[in-house]
């Protein structure tokens, strides 16, 4: 275990709590700037979770230190109960790595990408071509096996990709931005790919990326890095709740609807002439929606919209950037 005072570490507390991830007091500076200030971190096994950040928050850094290719200045790390100080290698075999840019062979074909890691895994030939037929048919490209990468498309590349890093049967797997680049549809199939990795194969995913709606829809944890430290950690739905901005757009039938009805909210409310819209706060629960329409006349109603806070707006809050401004 990485120590401050020099000293061994004894009994660490990371790899204690059979989490898949287990990050304590995790520091890191280059000279005078501080990149992590004591991060703390646990993840389930078997789960997917994300890290967002802005631009220079630590994501990247952080990643590098947990999949043993960076060193930390301080702090106790764990993986799958490896210390990735005293036992990188047993972290290395345990792991896959799936960064931004794809690290495929263009000139090899699908299934020579795969023999090619299954070799680096030293995995006795036979095993290596089950496992490598296994993966084909997983990531839906058995059919296209004998092609060259090159042909291939965005996604189908990127599937290869995390294929080729699950040659090795890793408990743990880094996924760094994994779908950028790739349209709506390939993003949303790559989704549905992680979704069936921690389902059939077990995994646990740590995923680094700059689209809020993935960690959304991905994610069990999501912990959100600023400045090197984490400013807030939870499932997405805790951290919507400790966002406020919930409200209801309410869109009236005539002017004279949305004047009343805007004498009953007061100062509840802000209006728009213009669009003949009235902006309630409101969540989205049974009961509150019931309340809102209570005490109007719901036939002058033309359309009602929720809104309530997603991570989005949690980033916002937290960082004061938005979400596009992430990598």
């Amino acid at each position: 275990m990485i120590k401050t005072d020099g000293k061994p570490s004894g009994n660490a507390a990371a790899g204690r709590t059979g989490a898949a991830i287990e990050v304590r007091g995790l520091r890191k500076s280059f000279g005078d700037h501080v990149v992590l200030a004591g991060i703390d971190l646990s993840v389930p096994a078997g789960t997917v979770f994300a890290l967002l950040g802005p631009n220079g928050a630590g994501k990247t850094t952080m990643v590098r230190i947990l999949a043993t290719l960076s060193a930390a200045d301080a702090g106790e790390v764990a993986i799958a109960g490896h210390d990735i100080v005293r036992d990188p290698l047993a972290v290395r075999s345990v792991i896959g790595v799936t960064g931004q840019f794809s690290a495929i062979d263009a000139y090899l074909s699908a299934e020579e990408n795969l023999l090619l890691m299954a070799d680096l895994w030293h995995l006795p030939r036979r095993a290596g071509r089950q496992r490598s037929a296994e993966l084909l048919e997983l990531f839906d490209l058995a059919g296209v096996g004998p092609r060259p990468a090159f042909t291939f498309s965005g996604g189908m590349q990127r599937r290869l990709d995390l294929a080729m890093t699950l040659i090795g049967a890793p408990r743990v797997i880094f996924l760094d931005e994994p779908t950028t680049g790739l349209d709506p549809r390939g993003r949303r199939t790559m989704w549905e790919l992680i979704r069936r990795l921690v389902r059939t194969e077990a995994v646990t995913i740590f995923l680094t990326t700059q689209y809020l709606e993935e960690a959304d829809q991905l994610a069990g944890l999501v912990a959100v890095l600023d400045h090197g430290a984490v400013v807030a950690q939870g499932t997405a739905a805790e951290l919507k709740r400790r966002i406020p901005g919930g409200h209801a757009l309410l869109t009236f039938t005539s002017a004279s609807a949305l004047e009343a009805a805007a004498r009953q909210f007061g100062d509840r409310a802000s209006r728009n002439d213009e669009a003949l819209t009235l902006q309630v706060a409101s969540d989205d629960s049974a009961r509150s929606v019931q309340d809102l329409l209570a005490g109007i006349d719901v036939d002058a109603v033309r359309h009602v919209a929720l809104h309530t806070p997603d991570l989005d707006d949690v980033f916002l809050t937290l960082t004061g950037q938005t979400g596009k401004e992430q990598s």
